[in-house]
């Protein structure tokens, strides 16, 4: 049986169980912040705009738009958080872990399993590669841009935690997300910087 998917899973070691016991108390408290009508619908919200990575690829192509000098960058930062997003949804088949069953989820989700965290993966993806752009890009003129990117890491931490939130996610697949995202990001760096004076 998958210790995943059973919380009484024991490997020779029983170190699974635990893991997991301490997964699901840590997301039952996440979860019971989402009680709350503010927070639920906070959680929500970033969760919709979350979804296939949708506000960050908006991002990417706004910030393209409006950043004329440094386009080429700005789009192949889009492509490297698409391409994070396209490893996660991969490995998600491969492992094939179900979401979490003992708490109720405040949203749908588009698929059944939940090891990495797709949002998360795109999030850290799109925070680390904009973010870039918006370090270099302060006091070069660029200013709007550059404020903009500055804002985009602590919406990604607010995004991920918003899985935890509705409910949705072990904090194992978040974490798990975040590094694949920011793998993915630097992996690419040098390929982005390559059109940052695109």
């Amino acid at each position: 049986m998958d210790p995943f998917d059973d919380p009484g899973g024991l490997d020779d070691t029983g170190v699974l169980r635990v893991r997991h016991g301490v997964e699901r108390r840590i997301l039952s408290a996440f979860r019971a912040y989402g009680a709350d009508p503010r927070v639920g619908a906070a959680a929500r919200a970033l969760s919709l705009a979350g979804e296939h990575g949708a506000l960050w690829l908006a991002a990417g192509f706004a910030g393209a738009a409006v950043d004329g000098a440094r386009r080429g960058a700005w789009l192949r930062g889009t492509a490297l958080t698409a391409g994070a997003h396209a490893v996660s949804m991969g490995v998600k088949r491969v492992v094939r872990r179900p979401r979490p069953a003992h708490v109720e989820p405040l949203v749908r989700t588009a698929g059944h399993y939940s090891f990495p965290s797709s949002h998360a993966t795109s999030a850290a993806a799109a925070a680390m590669a904009f973010g870039a752009l918006g370090a270099c890009g302060a006091g070069r003129g660029r200013l709007p841009a550059a404020r903009a990117a500055r804002l985009l890491p602590p919406l990604a931490v607010a995004m991920c935690l918003s899985r935890l939130v509705v409910g949705v996610h072990y904090p194992s697949d978040v974490a798990a997300g975040v590094a694949l995202g920011a793998l993915t990001a630097r992996f690419g760096a040098r390929w982005m910087r390559g059109g940052a004076h695109d």
